[in-house]
């Protein structure tokens, strides 16, 4: 095995929801059993306005919201001692963001849903959209409601 694979991290996807807690909670103890990089992504819509500055005056709201959101999920986290973490808030799509941010990965961790509304749903569209879109494996955690 080379050593640059070494490196390749495992990626995990946040967004706030118990699904996602989860999804961390499976991928931490996953990075120390494979003694590889955690890279946690919390990705949050970018809103974008084509007619106006509207768009742009509620952003720095929502990006203060995605970032207590991010910094709460990491408060409840599991003790990551000992580990190589990478910690990434960005602005745009989540699935999209997700999907790129496996490039490289050597393991893509998901919820099976997120804080979408379709509740009866099994698989969430992002989980749905990194599993047909990923450039590496993707895990997708069941979280038992």
């Amino acid at each position: 095995m080379s050593t640059t694979s070494l490196k390749e991290p495992i990626v995990v996807g946040i967004d706030g929801s118990d699904h996602a807690a989860t999804a961390l909670n499976w991928a931490v103890d996953e990075a120390r059993l494979r003694r590889r990089p955690l890279r946690i992504v919390h990705a949050f819509p970018a809103m974008v306005s084509i007619v106006g500055t509207q768009a742009h005056e509620h952003y720095p709201k929502v990006e203060t919201e995605a970032r207590a959101s991010f910094e709460k999920a990491l408060a409840d986290a599991p003790p990551m001692d000992g580990l190589d973490v990478e910690r990434d808030l960005v602005a745009g799509n989540p699935a999209e963001q997700l999907v790129a941010a496996s490039e490289g990965a050597n393991l893509l961790v998901v919820g099976s849903r997120g804080l979408g509304t379709f509740r009866g749903m099994l698989l969430g569209s992002v989980s749905m959209h990194c599993v047909t879109q990923s450039h590496c494996p993707v895990v997708v955690v069941r979280h038992d409601d």
